[in-house]
């Protein structure tokens, strides 16, 4: 899999032994860079479990062992639902 612009992957020790921890990471670019078959120079932004950016990074990694990431929902950035006011008209369409 090629990542895309605005990807967002779990990096493990699958895609490069040095990630011996797991981390969420958004992708910014693909290098084009001549490398070893189904390696890539990423650059990005490593994210908190938030989705949150804590740090701009470039990593160097096999494709094969990329895998998609998923980003839990920050519940303080979804707006408040707005209660309907007792006796409100509300025009349907």
């Amino acid at each position: 899999m090629l990542p895309r612009t605005g990807d967002v992957l779990r990096v493990t020790k699958t895609a490069s032994v040095q990630f011996t921890q797991p981390m969420l990471f958004r992708v910014i670019r693909v290098h084009e860079w001549q490398t070893y078959d189904g390696w890539a120079w990423l650059d990005g932004y490593q994210l908190n479990a938030s989705g949150d950016a804590v740090e701009r990074r470039s990593i160097f990694v096999q494709l094969q062992g990329l895998q998609p990431g998923f980003v839990a929902r920050n519940q303080r950035s979804a707006p408040a639902p707005t209660p309907a006011r007792s006796g409100a008209v509300v025009a349907v369409g």
